[in-house]
């Protein structure tokens, strides 16, 4: 085989490797483990309590997918929220999280008994080891559960089981919403630590499970009619650091560089071999 040759077989293979590389690297360095909401460290002096702070710039935001709540309840079936954006974030005192969706009206009155307001809320688990039932907990593991309502109701609520819920005699959870172009955003922040009796504690180094639910006052959307999301999980723990794994990363281009070489010492020594 001619220098030129082999010269052109070589820059084709280093071309091969270096287009497998770019090709593969972005989609791993975007991937997060399946339902997983990262949670970001931020500033209090970037507003993250604000939907509109500049804290949420940098905080990468998650697409929940919202169903149908099951329930007995007449047109349970019959939601109309199908996915909701959730971003999460922390300084070293509180967790906040910014939820928004889509909603064409703002249907913040609740005086006509006709009518229903727009809501959301966030359910994690007292034990925050071992996960729970979804559908409000139950009696052996409780869950805590942050309400806002669009009329201006911010509750925190102790669950052990569907219709079971209580207030906490002094909320703990803060709400600022924001209704603009036909989307609600709100965020609803808390302290990261509780020893409270029953209120869960973010204080703690492995991933916490969260589920969401939303209503639509509109569509007659309340208590059990409503839509709701699978298990997510705060990462909260100490895994791996980066979107998704440096490791990942590493190893892929540690790959492109081994072929690399290998490549460009096969081609120096065939010119060695045709040059004896």
């Amino acid at each position: 085989m001619s220098d030129d040759r082999r010269a052109a077989v070589v820059g084709a293979v280093v071309a091969c490797l270096v287009v497998t590389t770019a090709a593969f690297v972005p989609p791993l360095v975007s991937a997060r483990p399946a339902n997983q909401i990262p949670v970001e460290s931020v500033r209090t002096g970037e507003n993250p309590a604000d939907p509109t702070g500049e804290a949420w710039d940098a905080v990468p935001p998650v697409e929940v997918p919202m169903a149908s709540a099951p329930s007995g309840l007449p047109n349970a079936s019959d939601t109309s929220v199908s996915a909701l954006r959730v971003q999460a974030a922390r300084t070293d005192a509180r967790i906040y999280l910014r939820l928004s969706w889509g909603d064409g009206t703002a249907d913040r009155n609740a005086s006509d008994p006709r009518r229903f307001v727009d809501a959301a809320a966030v359910q994690v688990p007292v034990n925050t080891t071992e996960r729970p039932p979804i559908s409000m907990g139950s009696t052996r593991n409780r869950v805590n559960v942050w309400y806002w309502g669009a009329d201006d109701t911010t509750e925190e609520l102790l669950a052990g089981g569907p219709g079971t819920t209580t207030e906490f005699d002094r909320a703990a959870v803060n709400a600022s919403p924001r209704y603009d172009d036909g989307r609600w955003t709100v965020v609803l922040s808390r302290p990261v630590a509780s020893d409270a009796t029953n209120r869960t504690t973010l204080a703690v180094d492995h991933d916490v499970d969260v589920a969401f639910a939303v209503w639509n006052g509109s569509n007659m959307e309340r208590a059990g009619r409503k839509s709701v999301s699978e298990w997510y999980h705060f990462a909260l723990g100490p895994g791996p650091q980066g979107p998704p794994y440096e490791s990942i990363l590493w190893v892929v281009a540690g790959f492109a560089v081994v072929g690399t070489a290998l490549v460009t010492i096969q081609g120096v020594r065939g010119n060695r071999g045709e040059t004896r």
